[in-house]
């Protein structure tokens, strides 16, 4: 059992809570029962658990043997120690630490009712991870992130995933240029959300694979998503309302898609 707040494992993990360190081991954390437990169900690269038997839960038995069987290894820590890895003031009792994926263009894979989301810049954390869970939720499998976009393993954004990540096709810093040189190589639609555009109400979405921008919370989309080839689709909205939260909005536009497709 680890007990001590010096041990090197220890220090390692709580420097995982800064980006940097992220960036540099290519790892995350992950906190929680379900968040853990659902990372361990969608199969996801686990490197090692951390438990607080005082704090063990009704789902340890089946994660423990689950851990077993995929020789992932995990170790038990006094709570003091928990508490000191933990992003959290009242950790629940289990942590992993979680290998970063490394998806590139050749892991989209194109049909009929493909719907690539492109994410331009998005800032807060929660509606980051808001919008991946809804993402998953409408039927997305791919989903690209602009440079400028919060960091993907920020422990705020991780927390309002639900665990989504691990069952989307995430590729991070990919610039807009990139991004629609794909699109059009992949004769993808690419449809933008934006106030000028046109009601999302009256716009018929192709019955093709197709993309779909939204972007930062305060500017909007780069103004490389304003070419020709982008339509620019609005949500209409009554009582001199401007705008909604990107969160909100993002899951209008996508359930827009599931309701006309009718493929869910």
């Amino acid at each position: 059992m680890l007990e001590s707040l010096q041990n090197e494992q220890v220090k390692y993990v709580v420097s995982l809570q800064r980006r940097k360190a992220r960036e540099e081991a290519q790892l995350f954390v992950i906190e929680g029962w379900r968040f853990v437990e659902d990372a361990v169900c969608r199969n996801a690269p686990i490197k090692k658990v951390y438990v607080c038997q005082k704090r063990e839960s009704l789902e340890w038995d089946s994660i423990q043997e689950t851990l077993r069987e995929r020789k992932i290894p995990f170790e038990e820590v006094d709570e003091r120690v928990l508490r000191k890895m933990s992003s959290t003031e009242e950790p629940q009792g289990i942590l992993a630490v979680v290998r970063q994926a490394h998806n590139s263009w050749s892991e989209i894979h194109i049909d009929k009712h493909s719907v690539l989301l492109i994410l331009d810049g998005i800032q807060d954390p929660g509606n980051l991870g808001t919008i991946l869970r809804t993402a998953l939720a409408s039927g997305v499998r791919y989903v690209c992130l602009t440079p400028g976009t919060v960091d993907l393993y920020n422990p705020k954004v991780l927390r309002s995933t639900m665990g989504a990540l691990f069952s989307l096709v995430l590729l991070p810093g990919k610039r807009p240029e990139d991004i629609l040189g794909f699109c059009r190589e992949r004769g993808l639609s690419v449809f933008m959300g934006d106030i000028q555009g046109s009601s999302l109400y009256q716009t018929v979405l192709p019955d093709a694979p197709l993309a779909l921008v939204v972007g930062n919370e305060g500017k909007g989309p780069s103004p490389l998503f304003r070419s020709a080839d982008v339509q620019r689709v609005t949500i209409p909205m009554a009582q001199g309302v401007e705008s909604l939260n990107v969160a909100i909005a993002t899951g209008i536009l996508l359930y827009e898609v599931v309701r006309q497709r009718s493929f869910l």
